[in-house]
């Protein structure tokens, strides 16, 4: 895989845990990371350092990199903070820079639509960080589907167990608590739970409603005799959200301590974790924070063609894999991290039901990752975007209609969609 006679050369700007993420996945799917664009010191060198990446290509800020862009990379990976996504995508498209782009692809519609059209007028190749339709359960079901396996489509119910730990690690305690910041839960957690549900329809919706709040994450909900910071709080112990057990527990664990520590601290020690929590914003007790973002939410949804589907997001769970359902008037289908249980009303009255294992056993999420960034280097070592599931007119399907449900949320009205406007190839 490659431009010429190397292999396809990616620069990583932000090198927090998903820049890290696709980082790996770029070197297990043949490309080579060849600059590092981030502003904390430490977590810049040691990416850099784990791929050998020379001193000259470490930059802390992605504006140095824009500048020798064209004689450095042929892809950058977007991975910062949810508000610095627009900036970096249209000045790297400007310099035909090809774009893997972390959700969102900003957090407001008028920023989406530059970023749109910079990668349009640019011609470069575009895709959102929204693995699931990458995933093989994903491709598995999808198939099945199609291939009328229970019948004619009917309805879909979508959940996304958040966990209760990851929620408060992320969107209490975390970079993504409050909308100001980063973006509503909806658009940060759920972009691509919605990507997923056009892609399995095959059809965007016509219209939709929405609920939800945050119920629990707040100040009136704090327990009698809680302190402001879980190292000072005598319930601790008996706290499901304490911050001590749970970034203790990743001590030693090179998977936890790169995915969930690294935000904590950027020196996995016991020492250096207790004076993170004691004066950093993740030792903060859940009750105590700034956090405004929702912390369950329902979406409903009517497409033209009769069928409905409805999307969960809950904090209140154990974090688990998505669990999607699906109805038709043959069958039904549950996926189930990479299980899919398929029953078939044909066979009454004796219940078949037939279970299919895909994939190598992780969470869907992560195959998807891996694939997706396989599959769009390989795109951009081609030419040929035809594998592209996620493009920026995918991902600007994803994010109207997540604008629309928000709008939805607040005003307590269905919306309806207007579509005239979209190009067609958004529908998968």
């Amino acid at each position: 895989m490659g431009l010429g006679s190397g292999p396809v050369r990616v620069g990583i700007v932000g090198a927090g845990s998903r820049g890290r993420l696709h980082a790996r996945n770029v070197a297990r799917a043949g490309g080579r990371v060849v600059a590092i664009a981030e502003p904390v010191r430490e977590r810049r060198e040691r990416l850099a350092d784990t791929h050998d990446v020379p001193a000259a290509a470490r930059f802390a800020h992605w504006t140095d990199l824009a500048a020798c862009a064209e004689r450095l990379v042929d892809v950058v990976v977007i991975a910062t903070q949810d508000h610095d996504h627009a900036g970096p995508a249209i000045a790297f498209a400007e310099r035909g820079i090809h774009i893997l782009g972390e959700k969102p692809i900003a957090p407001d519609e008028p920023a989406a639509l530059r970023v749109a059209e910079a990668v349009r007028r640019a011609g470069v190749h575009f895709t959102i960080s929204h693995p699931l339709p990458y995933a093989p359960s994903t491709r598995a079901l999808v198939s099945a589907l199609r291939a009328g396996r229970i019948g004619d489509l009917v309805s879909v119910q979508h959940l996304e167990p958040v966990g209760a730990w990851h929620f408060a690690h992320s969107y209490v305690r975390g970079s993504w608590r409050r909308e100001d910041l980063a973006s509503s839960l909806l658009l940060a957690k759920c972009s691509h739970d919605i990507d997923l549900l056009t892609h399995l329809v095959g059809d965007r919706p016509s219209r939709l409603a929405s609920f939800g709040r945050l119920s629990h994450f707040r100040s009136d909900r704090q327990p009698e005799g809680a302190a402001a910071r879980c190292l000072d709080c005598a319930i601790e112990p008996t706290c499901p959200y304490s911050a001590p057990r749970l970034y203790r527990s990743c001590l030693g664990d090179p998977d936890w301590e790169h995915q969930l520590l690294g935000a904590v601290t950027d020196v996995p020690t016991p020492e250096a974790l207790d004076e993170a929590l004691r004066d950093g914003p993740y030792g903060r007790c859940v009750y105590r924070c700034d956090n405004d973002v929702v912390d369950h939410q329902v979406v409903a949804f009517e497409f033209d063609s009769g069928i409905t589907a409805t999307h969960t997001v809950t904090a209140f769970s154990d974090q688990a894999p998505r669990q999607t359902r699906v109805f038709g008037t043959h069958g039904a289908v549950e996926a189930n991290g990479g299980v899919l249980r398929f029953h078939d009303f044909r066979a009454h009255p004796d219940q078949a039901v037939e279970t299919l294992s895909v994939g190598d056993g992780r969470a869907p999420h992560h195959e998807g990752d891996e694939e997706l960034v396989r599959t769009f280097l390989q795109g951009v070592a081609d030419g040929d975007e035809s594998g592209n599931l996620t493009g920026i007119e995918e991902a600007l399907t994803s994010h109207r209609i997540v604008w629309a449900a928000e709008a939805a949320r607040r005003s307590g009205e269905t919306v309806r969609m207007a579509w005239d406007e979209v190009p067609v190839q958004a529908c998968r």
